[in-house]
């Protein structure tokens, strides 16, 4: 039997959301083992001067414990 635990994680990137998602999952990787998988709950820009300036996501990332 196995035990997981869920942490959040907020990460931001210049260019896309894909990349902020990409972004946070690798830094997370470096404190957390066994991550199995993350689900996106938020996704937020911000702007200045009527352009994207920086992709927000809020992710909630599941790993397993270990025995």
């Amino acid at each position: 039997m196995s035990v997981a635990k869920v942490t959040e994680v907020i990460s931001s990137s210049k260019k896309s959301f894909d990349e902020a998602v990409t972004k946070g999952i690798e830094r997370a990787d470096k404190t957390l083992k066994n991550i199995k998988g993350a689900w996106i709950e938020n996704q937020t820009v911000k702007v200045k001067d009527g352009k994207i300036v920086e992709y927000r996501v809020n992710m909630r990332v599941t790993f397993v414990l270990e025995d």
